[in-house]
């Protein structure tokens, strides 16, 4: 939970020097590709362990923020979160960031479930019901979930659509039994 916390305190700094400059964008893929990095777990330590002196992490992260080729505002943001011990945390600034630029841009993330693969052009329809009934443009992920047996089931944010014939299967046996 601390750690949720700092990262959105953390985020939200560098969302407002970001929009002061017109870069939150650029910003955001800068902070989502060190992220990435930080699943190589050889650069993960040598940028928060202890044993390395904080001089050593500085050049590290600078060499890291040069070829994300970050600005000095960037730049200085990370030194920072290597000089005060947070350099552990970036990876939760990268994703508390980008939920500030997408909120920023109308943008919401969803996921729909089949039983099959959708193709294209039904996923395209799903997408433009989800972005008319939320207001906002809907970035949409699909899976398979045979188990579901048929129909879909939609997520966006809180929004929840299940039209899988599960669970109207299962809302008929519940009806059936309440009957009884």
């Amino acid at each position: 939970m601390r750690q949720t916390i700092l990262a959105q305190r953390y985020a939200r700094a560098l969302f407002s020097l970001g929009k002061e400059k017109g870069k939150n964008e650029s910003y955001s893929k800068a902070l989502g590709a060190i992220a990435e990095l930080y699943k190589e777990e050889s650069i993960e330590n040598a940028l928060i362990n202890p044993l390395y002196p904080v001089e050593a992490r500085q050049k590290v992260m600078a060499k890291i923020g040069e070829l994300a080729k970050a600005d000095t505002i960037m730049a200085r943001f990370l030194d920072l979160l290597v000089e005060k011990k947070r350099a552990d945390i970036l990876p939760d600034i990268a994703v508390e960031m980008q939920v500030m630029v997408d909120q920023e841009q109308n943008i919401s993330h969803g996921s729909v479930v089949s039983a099959i693969k959708l193709n294209d052009k039904l996923k395209g329809k799903i997408q433009q019901t989800l972005e008319k009934i939320t207001g906002n443009k809907v970035m949409l992920e699909a899976s398979v979930d045979p188990t579901i047996i048929g129909g879909v089931i939609a997520k966006v944010g809180d929004l929840v659509l299940d039209g899988s014939i599960k669970t109207q299967l299962n809302g008929l046996k519940e009806s059936i039994k309440g009957r009884e």
